[in-house]
């Protein structure tokens, strides 16, 4: 689950990793407020879960509350559009109000698990203000790492390391480390995947801020922090992804044509895969799970035709605790009840087979019965590629 900038902050400074003094604000009146409040020039940073803001017009810089108020006027209620958020962009609904602060230099500090290693990872670079992945790309012996051995977090030592190799001057390197350590306290105590500060600056005054901040959080942990899922933003979100996470599916949206209802995360990954191969591109990834029921089924289909870019489905099955048989049944209903008109093409294997395409056959629906995934893939791009839908 992503969060905005602000709440990041929020809970890196109960951490205490420092921040600039800030308010968010939902209408140009808060704007004022809380450039008033913090008294002098102000940043206005546009809150939508995307990076690159600044590029897009996100990020202005205010001499004065009366400034502020006049970029708050364009800002809020405006179509942000950067190179993450893609040309749809997104619409900016809440602003972040700072203090401007006296920056001598630009560093990145983050956290993410490591699945090769089995452990997160805390990187550092003197390349901030930058794209990390521009920086791992071109220059990737700027990225220093340390690994964080489990119950341990970040050791001091690993600490002064990254402080030193990014040539912090010795003296801001205490508080360099100390707010390193905060980080990655706050990463482990909210079951983050990744917690990151781009930029981490050093002021003229010799002191370290986290200028930005960006957190997302493993959704799977959420159960243990009943306050952080109240920091979940809808606006954010794809509507079919907010539609299907109420039913306990679990949909993402993509770009291509062809829907796909699958069961199982590694059989859904090997459809999407083999509809590449046989020149289509998917429209989704939609996993049922293993015991979906017919409400789920009807559900799956209603959040995979309203994407308007799909011209055909692929159903790939294997039915083991969802028996064959049922599913067909489930699927049958479902087209009825929503007038289907997509071609469907459906692969099964498993429990009751047999069964299951007798009853797909029976329907009269139009239903095209694949023998294998191979043969899945192609009858689904030719379906796809003559559909009017």
């Amino acid at each position: 689950m992503k969060i905005h900038e602000y709440q990041a902050k929020a809970i890196l400074a109960k951490y205490d990793v420092p921040v600039p003094r800030g308010e968010v604000a939902f209408t140009v009146d808060e704007v004022e407020i809380a450039a008033r409040k913090i008294g002098g020039s102000v940043v206005v940073k546009a809150q939508i879960h995307a990076g690159g803001r600044g590029k897009g017009g996100g990020v202005k810089v205010a001499k004065d509350a009366a400034e502020a108020v006049e970029i708050a006027k364009k800002m809020l209620g405006m179509k942000l559009v950067t190179h993450q958020t893609g040309p749809e962009g997104r619409i900016v609904q809440r602003l972040l109000v700072e203090e401007t602060l006296p920056i001598e230099r630009e560093l990145y500090l983050g956290i993410v698990l490591d699945r090769a290693q089995g452990k997160p990872v805390f990187m550092a670079s003197a390349a901030g203000g930058m794209e990390i992945e521009e920086v791992a790309a071109k220059t990737p012996e700027l990225i220093l790492k340390e690994a964080l051995e489990p119950g341990y977090g970040l050791a001091a030592f690993q600490a002064r390391n990254l402080a030193f190799g990014m040539g912090i001057p010795a003296a801001s390197v205490n508080a360099a480390v100390a707010a390193m350590s905060a980080l990655t306290k706050a990463y482990l105590a909210n079951d983050a995947s990744l917690a990151e500060i781009n930029p981490f600056i050093l002021t003229k005054d010799g002191k370290v801020y986290a200028l930005d901040a960006k957190i997302t959080l493993d959704d799977n942990a959420l159960y243990r922090h009943k306050d952080l899922v109240e920091l979940r933003d809808l606006n954010e979100e794809d509507p079919l992804e907010v539609e299907a996470s109420r039913f306990s599916l679990n949909y993402i949206k993509l770009d291509g044509n062809i829907a796909c209802m699958v069961n199982g995360a590694g059989l859904a990954m090997a459809t999407m895969d083999i509809v590449k191969y046989a020149g289509g591109s998917p429209a989704n990834f939609l996993d049922v799970g293993g015991g979906a029921n017919a409400e789920q089924i009807r559900n799956a289909f209603r959040i995979l035709l309203s994407d308007p870019g799909v011209k055909a489905v692929l159903i790939n099955i294997f039915g083991g605790i969802l028996r064959c048989d049922v599913l067909a049944t489930g699927v049958v209903n479902a087209s009825r009840e929503l007038n289907v008109q997509a071609p469907v093409v459906v692969r099964m294997e498993g429990t009751n087979v047999e069964k299951g395409q007798e009853i797909l056959k029976a329907s009269g629906l139009n239903f095209t019965i694949a023998n294998g995934m191979k043969d899945a893939a192609e009858k689904v791009v030719r379906a796809a590629a003559g559909s009017a839908r």
